[in-house]
């Protein structure tokens, strides 16, 4: 009898922390990080308590949250490093992690600004950003990237792709073909150019 009660309890405990995670990751790529602890608890059926008891801060449920996309991310820039053709990788990756920000609101947020001290987190994005930066750098060594453009501009695009409206791949995608030309190396004699 203690078996089949110890068995249930770890079933019951687990739907529960799955139930807990189906809803935190669409509150927030719906809604961005601002969905209140209680408001998640409320929406997967569990008192505050099971919530908190999973999850001791939002920290915690964020970076649960979000460890599936951080791996997609950090693949389409390891996808970018191994394009034998640094800018079509570079292209391909400004694209495919735009659409996974656009279409996951606190997603963008999580990996741009917010939980910058969750040290698991944190490691797998700075890892990104490094792999990103050395991207960056063949892109460039091609002449088709601009000079000055920098890892930080890449934050700048993310933290603009999320004004673009979650659901719209195509509005997405115009707004990386946008971005993609304002970061291609000027013409000579342009008006880029000459500012």
């Amino acid at each position: 009898m203690t078996g089949n009660l110890t068995h249930n309890l770890r079933s019951d405990a687990r739907d529960n922390r799955d139930r807990i995670m189906a809803v935190a990751r669409e509150a927030f790529a719906a809604e961005g990080l601002d969905v209140p602890m209680r408001e998640i608890a409320r929406r997967a059926e569990v008192g505050p308590a099971t919530l908190y008891r999973r999850f001791p801060t939002k920290e915690a449920l964020v970076v649960e949250a979000f460890s599936e996309q951080m791996a997609v991310c950090t693949a389409a820039v390891d996808e970018g490093l191994a394009d034998p053709d640094p800018w079509r990788g570079f292209c391909g990756t400004v694209e495919r992690i735009c659409l996974l920000h656009v279409l996951d609101r606190g997603f963008s947020a999580a990996f741009t600004t917010a939980y910058p001290h969750a040290i698991d987190f944190a490691a797998v994005r700075d890892r990104a950003f490094r792999s990103l930066a050395e991207l960056i750098r063949r892109a460039k060594a091609t002449g088709r990237l601009r000079a000055d453009f920098s890892v930080d501009d890449m934050v700048l695009f993310l933290m603009a792709s999320g004004g673009v409206r979650a659901g719209t791949p195509a509005a997405a995608r115009r707004f990386v073909t946008l971005f993609l030309e304002g970061a291609a190396r000027p013409c000579p004699g342009s008006a880029v150019g000459r500012q």
